[in-house]
């Protein structure tokens, strides 16, 4: 079950979700160092994690779920901006086949009931290559057990089940991490020494951060667990510039 998307929106202009802002995108930025000229797309409720991003990438959007609800996006104080966000059906993205660099998943897979329609979707999305980064609440972690933040709400994962889903869904994993060591406080104090306890529990404590980030590669020859007698049927897509791009459907 989704979070409704006004407690989202509150949880992150608090202090305590400023904290856990900051530091997520610290992590974010040491996966994907640059996206410039690449197409990035976010879905869940990731706008406080692609706002870095506007001014870097060629194209940048958020999809928010029907069940979660949606609400204008950028601020208004990047009014040069038009609203770049849309609420979608997450087994239904309203995107081309492979048109997008780069997806975020936050808020998203924890909350979904139908994940590995959810997963192949982003697949079908991707270009040849494009990479996917899922952030998810970690199973090991406090910030899992405590419903007062969006990251009690829903399925936890370890790394470990976040491999397995990827792998059943054609996506090769690849970096992952534990981060966001900072304990679920109000404490002004304990907050502001946020960065500090990161490179504390980074050092020390490494699978017991209250997230888990997971990039993954998309997979065009994988096979499928969950469909060992799947047919690949290949296809060329033409773009508009006169390129052509691989297309594997699989029935």
């Amino acid at each position: 079950m989704y979070n409704d998307v006004i407690d989202l929106r509150d949880f992150y202009d608090t202090p305590m979700g400023h904290a856990a802002q900051s530091i997520t995108r610290r992590h974010i930025r040491n996966i994907w160092p640059s996206a410039a000229g690449l197409n990035v797309a976010g879905i869940g409720y990731a706008t406080p994690y692609l706002l870095p991003f506007l001014g870097e990438a060629e194209r940048v959007f958020a999809l928010m779920p029907a069940q979660q609800g949606v609400i204008r996006w950028p601020p208004d104080t990047h009014n040069q901006i038009r609203n770049v966000v849309s609420l979608v059906l997450e087994d239904s993205l309203p995107l081309p086949d492979l048109s997008i660099d780069r997806v975020m998943l936050v808020h998203s897979l924890e909350c979904s009931e139908q994940s590995h329609k959810l997963l192949r979707e982003v697949w079908r999305v991707l270009t040849e290559g494009g990479r996917l980064l899922i952030i998810v609440p970690n199973r090991r972690g406090i910030w899992a057990r405590i419903d007062h933040t969006p990251f009690g709400h829903g399925r936890p994962y370890t790394i470990g089940q976040v491999s397995r889903l990827l792998r059943d869904t054609m996506f090769q994993p690849g970096e992952s991490v534990a981060g966001l060591f900072v304990p679920p406080t109000r404490s002004r104090v304990v907050l502001a020494s946020a960065r500090a306890i990161e490179k504390i529990g980074i050092q020390w404590f490494k699978t017991v951060g209250g997230l888990l980030f997971v990039e993954a590669q998309k997979e065009i020859y994988a096979g499928s667990s969950a469909s060992t007698a799947a047919v690949r049927q290949k296809s060329y897509v033409h773009l508009a510039d006169g390129t052509k791009r691989l297309a594997v459907t699989i029935t």
